[in-house]
């Protein structure tokens, strides 16, 4: 018995959802997204809350049970309230700046980083050692913060690169003499 899919995923006032078949459809405030929902899971609307079943006792029912009700609980959370990941630049002379569509990251290559910004996901730089992605999107806004991420991981000895604002860096000891 999923504890997660047994919750009913309450529509906030100034939301429209809709139902149609697997496909959920939300439009809110910030935004419109849709998911679909995996066939062994199904899905009905029922006085302004989205209940989920599965349609079987199967492994795999019950688990997408519990994932399909999450990927509908962040479509609401997306379009009231939004995600934002927050990334942190450590090292001497690393830097970020967003120019027009495109992030440029300094991060001590030979030739500066330019990450073009895609459709849906805002990044703003409030300091030049932090970067700040937004968007309805929860996946797109982790994948985005993952891909800057990825550039310049952060090192263990000396903890420089891009890391998470939440993230801790186990710190190794350095070579002795």
């Amino acid at each position: 018995m999923s504890r997660i899919g047994n919750k009913a995923v309450a529509v906030p006032t100034g939301v429209t959802a809709n139902v149609e078949g697997q496909t959920v459809k939300v439009k809110g405030p910030k935004g419109a997204l849709q998911v679909v929902v995996h066939d062994d899971v199904s899905v009905a609307m029922d006085k302004g809350t989205i209940k989920l079943e599965p349609r079987g006792e199967s492994k795999r029912a019950r688990s997408m049970w519990g994932t399909s009700r999450t990927l509908v609980a962040n479509l609401m959370a997306g379009v009231t309230k939004g995600f934002e990941e927050k990334l942190e630049i450590t090292g001497v002379g690393y830097r970020a700046a967003v120019q027009g569509k495109s992030l440029q990251l300094q991060l001590g290559f030979s030739h500066d980083v330019n990450f073009p910004i895609p459709e849906g996901i805002a990044i703003t730089t409030p300091k030049p050692t932090e970067i700040v992605v937004t968007g309805i999107d929860k996946q797109k806004v982790g994948h985005v913060a993952a891909e800057i991420r990825g550039y310049r991981p952060p090192e263990p000895y000396k903890g420089k690169g891009v890391k998470y604002a939440n993230e801790y860096i186990f710190r190794k000891e350095g070579k002795k003499k």
